[in-house]
């Protein structure tokens, strides 16, 4: 069975935490239109703070995206992955994995909050949405209303 998957990532610093740059990166999209592809990539789009959260696309192969896809029993399991160390901000329990009937696509949402190693530098932050369809759709699937939504943002001070 066919799988679309599209990753977009937005990045920003505290520059973005208020005012008009905050207005600006909470217009981005959270869907785009799926350019063709090969049957095995995954679209990645990227907007960064420093270019205006202007959308910068491309092609993934599929099993470099954090998220685990499993067929089985005609469905299909999906589950972001995140590593104890992008614990930030805190995920006391995190929601169970989403299970597709063809023709259902989930948007799942989480975000990050990072500090330097050392502690030198201003937090940094990301959010990242997938975007995830089980079987045939159309390229402007995404720009609709999914029929699922898993929203893991949390709290980032």
């Amino acid at each position: 069975m066919e799988i679309a998957v599209q990753w977009i990532r937005t990045t920003w610093t505290k520059k973005s935490r208020g005012g008009e740059a905050a207005a600006r990166r909470n217009a981005t999209p959270v869907g785009f239109v799926i350019p063709s592809m090969a049957p095995s990539s995954a679209h990645v789009v990227r907007m960064y703070e420093q270019n205006g959260f202007e959308p910068y696309d491309g092609e993934e192969d599929v099993r470099r995206v954090d998220v685990q896809l499993r067929e089985a029993d005609g469905r299909l399991r999906v589950q972001p992955r995140v590593e104890p160390l992008f614990g930030l901000p805190p995920r006391p329990r995190r929601p169970p994995a989403v299970r597709l009937a063809p023709g259902q696509w989930v948007r799942w949402q989480l975000n990050y909050r990072f500090s330097s190693a050392s502690g030198m530098q201003d937090w940094s932050y990301w959010m990242d949405t997938f975007n995830i369809a089980y079987g045939p759709v159309d390229a402007d699937v995404f720009l609709s209303e999914p029929s699922v939504h898993v929203d893991e943002r949390g709290p980032l001070r």
